[in-house]
């Protein structure tokens, strides 16, 4: 299994390759308060079968004290016409908050990043991953194009708070880019996997040999590399950007803030004998033998540090999964997100591929989790071919319960009140069908619980 030491990765090849974004933004677009920009990133030139990971540092981004609603991407040529991806596929996008000196003079090239720890630091997430994992604010994958990234009103993911940045530094944002040209290459699934055999490579892209039993992943298509293309094969090269659509508003008095989590199947945490949030990032399926259960089920318990109301989920898989879940420690399903897979050639309906997770979004503070909450996430893949550089995220937003938060509908530019308890009057008929119809779903659902006290989301 990889490990991915994501400080090292991004801001080592933040000033290693020192590539200064040149990000274009089109004009800012304000209605009823929530802005609107789009942005395009630097250029970058691909061939087929060729792979392109490269990393931005100090792109442009919405400026102030805000609280950004939603962040969409996708990939797109010179004439800003979406490129589908069975002909540029995207393992994935990620986007990093970090802090800089101001008026840092950071060498392009250097042998020890301790030198510099001084000059920069990553402001991560919430957690869960420890050792620099997963600590990206924005990120996603071949889903991106169909998966729902709005965070509701009150609710909002917090930037650019003075009091976030330590004095003498400025925010600063990174984005990552990893792309890989499957025209004309002889396994297009192969490819996207990071098949070592397809990309003849024995070693990292640190130069460090890799482990025999390494088959394919993260380590095997690195910046630069080439999957194996077909015989004979022409193609010509091509300028790709990636664009996003990024929407916020300013941050007041009325916005709940949100604490992003990223929980990682791969996790190795254990209470009693591995208290460390070691998180693998990726995995392998084997595939299974004729008349076996042909569905791969992963699993992995870790605590949340801190507790909350869910407002937002949605699990990051790659083709060949079926779907992923969250639990709570009581065994109740905290959401299930399950892929939407393409069955044409156009962009966002690619066949084959995952082109959207679906996303939950529980009614403010119906999904509440305690301090300390144990989770159990679930990963499910096809085992009908053999997969490599599979992965089972699960992202969560989290808010604090505020004292009877007035719900801003920014859509609208209205303003309106928790319900009161004479709201529910006119409603007690039926409420108790509700109440027995609850109590009947609660029975089936105790049916289908496991010994492990949750319900798996494969019947």
């Amino acid at each position: 299994m990889v490990h991915i030491t994501w400080s090292c990765m991004v801001l080592g090849a933040i000033l290693i390759l020192s590539f200064t974004a040149q990000i274009s933004a089109k004009a800012v677009v304000d209605e009823n308060g929530v802005k609107t920009s789009v942005f395009l990133s630097p250029k970058f030139v691909m061939g087929p079968g060729s792979v392109v990971n490269r990393v931005y540092d100090n792109v442009d981004f919405p400026k102030g004290h805000i609280a950004i609603k939603s962040f969409d991407a996708e990939v797109v040529d010179e004439a800003g016409s979406p490129v589908p991806l069975q002909e540029t596929y995207l393992h994935h996008w990620v986007v990093v908050r970090y802090q800089q000196k101001i008026d840092a003079d950071i060498p392009e090239s250097i042998g020890n990043l301790g030198l510099h720890q001084s000059k920069y630091s990553v402001l991560p997430n919430s957690g869960v991953c420890q050792n620099e994992v997963l600590e990206q604010y924005f990120g996603l994958g071949s889903e991106t194009r169909k998966t729902s990234t709005h965070v509701p009103d009150p609710y909002g993911i917090e930037i650019g708070n003075p009091s976030d940045i330590s004095p003498g530094y400025e925010e600063r944002w990174m984005l990552n880019v990893h792309a890989i040209d499957t025209r004309e290459v002889q396994d297009k699934l192969g490819c996207t996997e990071c098949r070592c055999d397809l990309y003849n490579v024995t070693q990292d892209e640190r130069g460090q040999p890799l482990n025999p039993n390494y088959r394919g992943g993260l380590r095997c298509c690195h910046d630069h590399l080439q999957c194996k293309l077909k015989e004979g094969s022409e193609g010509t090269t091509r300028a790709l950007y990636m664009k996003f659509t990024v929407k916020w508003v300013e941050w007041s008095s009325s916005v709940v803030p949100v604490r992003i989590y990223i929980f990682d199947v791969t996790d190795t945490w254990r209470k009693e004998n591995n208290p460390v949030h070691h998180c693998l990032v990726e995995y392998e399926v084997e595939p299974c033998n004729s008349g076996e259960d042909c569905t791969h089920i992963k699993r992995a318990t870790s605590p949340i540090p801190k507790g909350g109301h869910v407002i937002y989920a949605v699990a990051h898989q790659h083709s060949g999964g079926n779907g992923s879940a969250l639990y709570g420690e009581d065994g109740r399903l905290i959401c299930a997100s399950v892929p939407t897979y393409g069955t044409g050639t156009e962009p966002g309906n690619e066949a084959g591929y995952i082109v959207g997770m679906s996303t939950c979004y529980p009614e403010p503070g119906s999904v509440a989790l305690s301090d300390g909450e144990m989770l159990t996430l679930e990963s499910n893949y096809s085992r009908t071919q053999f997969h490599t550089g599979v992965m089972g995220l699960f992202y969560i937003l989290i808010a604090d319960h505020p004292e009877r938060p007035l719900h801003t509908n920014h859509v609208q530019g209205q303003t309106t009140r928790p319900f009161e308890p004479l709201d529910l009057v006119p409603m007690i008929g039926l409420l108790g069908l509700v109440v027995i119809a609850a109590a009947g779903i609660a029975y089936h659902r105790r049916r289908f619980q496991t010994e492990d006290g949750y319900q798996s989301i494969v019947m």
